[in-house]
């Protein structure tokens, strides 16, 4: 990578092999324990493996874009915001029983295996899964301390990194206890912001930013491209995960209508049913058993009622104002090219 251009997959290659080392390390530090905690080992590496780095980019271009050169100890700290993510989809994955990830068996399916055999075995690999996420959470802490940057650096990004903790679990408590009740478009784009939009781009981009002494004007421009950009990512991400395809997206389709979540998707198609379209989704949402033509009858109501639509263009309007917020800001030129391919990346993908 040069100083100045952006190239996203040396990038990537980067942020893959710091989290390959670290995670490898620490995975065989904890079976040294004893070898029988070499399945949870591996979900810790499993859950890793795959990943588009797009947090670990967004801290790398807080700092960055406050004038500051690439340096392999920012990205070991940035490496950190994908352990974070990795933490956040175990306890996600596990709170909405999926089943796949990135196409292979979500932590907590994988796990049944190593507890076949023992009394209420599917509690037991559910329980496993919990604690895989809570070690990832710990490790990001401990790969952003022992990064190498300064600890006067660190210090000034703690209460961001707090900030950052407390808003993701308080997202996926409201999408816990939202769940089933009544769709509601601005409940729903609160569980958006919280649960993923501010964790995904905001965050990262102040932690990036704090590190480098970004002032507060600057890190108030972070905040106005990271919030928008990151509920577009998340509305995209609603659309993929009923609409996408399986093959790409690595998960199941009927995650959301099955387990009756508060998505966007669903309450601008509650919003815009009637009668007769609210009594065939009441029949659907939620069901546990549901098939594919049941899944394939919800986008139906969906696509007549020109949901989807709207969900693109909400997702439209917020990468327009991020872009906007981004091109107010006094950064290099290099800064500004990077997060605005970061942009159309989060919020234009297929996967």
């Amino acid at each position: 990578m040069t100083s100045e251009a952006w190239e996203p997959d040396a990038f990537k290659a980067r942020v893959d092999e710091t989290l390959r080392r670290f995670v490898a390390e620490e995975a065989d530090q904890f079976v040294a324990i004893d070898p029988l905690l070499g399945p949870v080992a591996g979900q810790l590496e499993a859950a890793v493996a795959d990943g588009k780095r797009l947090r670990a980019a967004f801290c790398y271009w807080g700092w960055r874009a406050v004038g500051q050169p690439d340096n392999d100890a920012l990205v070991r700290a940035a490496a950190s915001m994908e352990l974070v993510h990795a933490a956040a989809v175990v306890h996600d994955d596990l709170i909405d029983d999926s089943p796949l990830r990135h196409g292979r068996p979500t932590a907590h399916r994988a796990l049944r295996g190593a507890v076949r055999r023992r009394p209420r075995a599917d509690a037991a690999a559910r329980s496993l899964a919990m604690l895989v996420g809570d070690l990832l959470m710990a490790l990001a802490g401990h790969l952003f301390t022992t990064s190498g940057l300064p600890a006067a650096y660190l210090a000034r990004a703690r209460p961001v990194w707090s900030v950052m903790a407390r808003e993701l679990i308080a997202g996926e408590c409201l999408e816990i206890l939202r769940t089933g009740s009544g769709p509601d478009i601005t409940a729903s784009l609160k569980v958006i912001r919280y649960k993923t939009a501010k964790y995904t781009v905001e965050q990262p981009l102040l932690i990036g930013g704090t590190l480098a002494g970004a002032g507060p004007r600057l890190r108030e421009g972070y905040a106005a491209y990271g919030l928008p950009l990151g509920e577009a990512f998340q509305l995209r991400d609603d659309l993929l995960g009923l609409f996408g395809n399986p093959e790409l997206t690595g998960k199941a389709n009927a995650d959301d209508v099955r387990g009756h979540r508060p998505t966007a998707l669903l309450a601008e198609t509650w919003r815009l049913a009637g009668d007769d379209e609210r009594e065939r989704l009441r029949a659907l949402l939620g069901k546990r058993d549901l098939g594919a033509e049941g899944l394939q009858e919800v986008r139906q109501v969906m696509d007549s009622l020109g949901a989807p639509a709207r969900i693109e263009a909400m997702i439209n309007t917020r990468v327009e104002e991020a872009l906007d917020a981004l091109h107010t800001l006094d950064v290099p030129t290099h800064a500004t090219t990077a997060l605005t391919v970061l942009a159309r990346s989060a919020a234009l993908r297929l996967s």
